[in-house]
């Protein structure tokens, strides 16, 4: 199997906080050293904008499998072991879409071989 070339760019493209949908895919990207050579990555749902009262500029996220489930935020208890996610719509340079994840993805690929050809 081969899979067709692509033009990654130098630089990560991860989603901007107004381009995100209410429902849609994304996916955190972090990774766990210094050098950016052990990624982590979990698959997330965008379940909206200041959930919560006295919130300002908050977005919020849902694992994949308790939302496939059914388990919405606003009726979650502790048994439907749902994860959620909040944080700043300023601090989203971890999430992407499902392209620019797999471009990150190919970046660390090549930042790996680099390092083993030292």
């Amino acid at each position: 199997m081969q899979f067709g070339p692509r033009e990654l760019t130098a630089f990560a493209e991860p989603i901007s906080a107004t381009e995100l949908e209410e429902g849609s895919i994304y996916f955190f990207v972090n990774y766990i050293d210094a050098g950016m050579l052990i990624p982590t990555m979990e698959t997330v749902v965008f379940i909206g904008r200041d959930l919560e009262p006295g919130d300002s500029s908050q977005v919020y996220f849902q694992d994949i499998e308790s939302y496939q489930r059914g388990v919405r935020y606003e009726k979650a208890t502790n048994d439907d072991h749902a994860r959620f996610s909040a944080g700043s719509e300023n601090e989203v340079g971890h999430i992407f879409d499902y392209e620019h994840a797999l471009d990150e993805l190919m970046r660390c690929s090549t930042r790996r071989a680099r390092e083993r050809a030292r």
